[in-house]
């Protein structure tokens, strides 16, 4: 389980508080399904038994998060956007070192 994995918890946080906001369309859609790749590329990273599927999933994580905070920063959700910063700097880190295999 991933229960110990920090970067994921601190996602799940970060998601659960973000599907609170309300957008309007099209940004509703595309804010769900960026905010919820972050959750599930975390997940899926995880499981991968080589460093290199590992980051492939992490840097992936990374875009829908720059993704997310664009539109954070559009609609000047500067609380949300702060959080963000955070959980980008651990998947900054993960991307660095996606851990040996």
């Amino acid at each position: 389980m991933i229960k110990n994995f920090r970067t994921y918890e601190l996602a799940k946080a970060f998601y659960k508080e973000c599907k609170q906001l309300k957008f309007k369309q099209p940004m509703k859609n595309q804010f769900e399904r960026a905010i919820l790749s972050i959750l599930l590329n975390l997940a899926e990273g995880s499981g991968k038994r080589t460093s290199r599927d590992r980051k492939n999933f992490y840097t992936i994580a990374m875009g829908s998060l720059r993704e997310v905070q664009a539109m954070l920063d559009l609609e000047d959700r500067k609380s949300e956007l702060n959080k963000s910063e955070i959980l980008g700097a651990h998947l900054y880190k993960l991307i660095q070192n996606p851990g040996g295999s």
